[in-house]
């Protein structure tokens, strides 16, 4: 049953940034995000994710707050192999991969502003 509200399809993420052009340059860059637009006068960019209709809005503040809220999750084909490229671009973990038999393997890391972020590799499918 469709909720009261109508939703339509689609979900922005904002971050709080330090420095919204910085941080856009590490979206795409290193995440692979597709930049959408930047809007000067309200200290707004927009980026598009690889997940239709989920796209990451970062918002320039003086002092990000970050730590306590949402983490936003990112499926991947292969958290290992996905892992290992964001290595190498210096991006940084929380600890090691978690693995849940069955479920899922899942790495927590960090955006050059500290907004935690994740991947995930469903494991339910496979075997």
């Amino acid at each position: 049953m469709a909720s009261a509200l109508r939703y339509v399809p689609g979900l922005t993420i904002s971050m709080q940034v330090k420095d919204r052009k910085a941080a856009t340059a590490w979206y795409r860059d290193v995440m692979g995000f597709t930049f959408l637009y930047d809007v000067e006068e309200i200290g707004w960019a927009e980026l598009a994710t690889e997940v239709p209709g989920v796209n990451v809005g970062l918002s320039e503040v003086e002092k990000p707050k970050t730590g306590a809220g949402p983490v936003p999750t990112f499926g991947v084909q292969d958290v290992d192999a996905a892992r290992k490229i964001l290595e190498g671009k210096g991006v940084r973990f929380d600890g090691e991969t978690m693995t849940i038999p069955g479920l899922v393997k899942l790495a927590t890391l960090f955006d050059p502003d500290n907004n935690a972020l994740m991947i995930f590799q469903d494991l339910s499918k496979q075997g």
